[in-house]
């Protein structure tokens, strides 16, 4: 073999090599551009999703400004749900400790709830504005301020309120149904024992016993007369002296300030801007986790695709 067929032989081997390493270098790159790409992608799904959850603030939050810290409550009172005290009291906690908080605001709309959480959520707010007395806090009402969310709202330095809120029904109550004589028309026998002559206290399908239903509303009168107290202490002498107001009577928001339950008409933006004098508004409100999210959204998926399917689980 020729010399020039050598050389040709090495000049091709060489060509190929080349080629060869140039197309893995380009299959590198393009696999570091592609994780780039989905990392950049997944990143703008993630800041989209903080968005949708409401957990990223809509761009009014300036870390260097004087804030007003909003904390929303809607809905029933209660140990098991956003609305708990602990939930709450963990917002207003973190609002108040912002060293850039000049204001909180409570926005409640709320029929009320538990009065053991409403309680918990008064005696931390009386806590936190003695802690920080140069911070004001003030309850908004919406549609409605009522029992339990009422008890909470007396604990601010004022109420605000719309004219066509519903305010009070500062009362306390204990409902059930009774079903005496059911079983028996329908031929069955209820077999019920207890240690304790008043373990079956006010039991639906027993006789109501008038010893018993003397200490359900003594009862009663004590967890009302606590309400009382707390809305004494909180409105003071702003109150005015109406036997109707502990009646457990629903009023207008306009009547409620007429009776001293609450202040002034003003909503969130209103107060932050014109009593507050800090027109941003950061919200504090507690928010669900992302296990607590997905958990439900994936549970209401399989419902959806259960009942549109047609099956039914016996």
């Amino acid at each position: 073999m020729k010399e020039s067929d050598f050389k040709r032989d090495d000049w091709e081997r060489s060509l190929l090599e080349n080629l060869a390493l140039a197309s893995l270098n380009e299959q590198r790159r393009a696999r570091r551009w592609g994780i780039f790409f989905k990392l950049v992608t997944f990143l703008y799904l993630f800041i989209l999703l903080f968005f949708a959850l409401g957990w990223i603030d809509d761009g009014k939050v300036r870390l260097t400004d004087k804030h007003t810290a909003l904390i929303d409550l809607r809905g029933t009172i209660s140990a098991d749900s956003m609305n708990s005290a602990d939930k709450i009291n963990n917002s207003l906690r973190s609002a108040f400790q912002d060293k850039n908080t000049k204001g909180v605001i409570l926005r409640i709309n709320s029929p009320g709830g538990s009065p053991v959480q409403a309680g918990y959520i008064n005696d931390e707010i009386r806590r936190l504005r003695a802690k920080y007395p140069d911070i004001p806090l003030y309850a908004i009402v919406g549609d409605i301020c009522a029992s339990g969310g009422y008890y909470i709202a007396v604990a601010a330095d004022k109420i605000y309120v719309d004219k066509a809120s519903l305010i009070g029904s500062i009362g306390v109550l204990m409902d059930s149904f009774g079903f005496t004589g059911t079983l028996e028309k329908l031929g069955i026998e209820r077999r019920l024992l207890t240690a304790g002559e008043n373990k079956s206290f006010l039991d639906p399908f027993s006789p109501l016993d008038p010893v018993q239903i003397d200490h359900a509303t003594k009862l009663l009168r004590e967890v009302h007369e606590q309400f009382i107290q707390v809305v004494k202490q909180g409105r003071g002498e702003r109150l005015k002296n109406d036997p109707d107001i502990f009646s457990g009577i629903i009023w207008t928001g306009q009547k409620s300030i007429d009776l001293g339950l609450t202040d002034a008409i003003g909503n969130a933006e209103y107060v932050a801007r014109e009593i507050i004098k800090a027109e941003t508004l950061t919200d504090f409100t507690p928010r669900e986790g992302l296990s607590d999210v997905f958990s439900k959204r994936f549970s209401q998926i399989i419902s959806n695709f259960i009942f549109d399917a047609g099956w039914t689980i016996r």
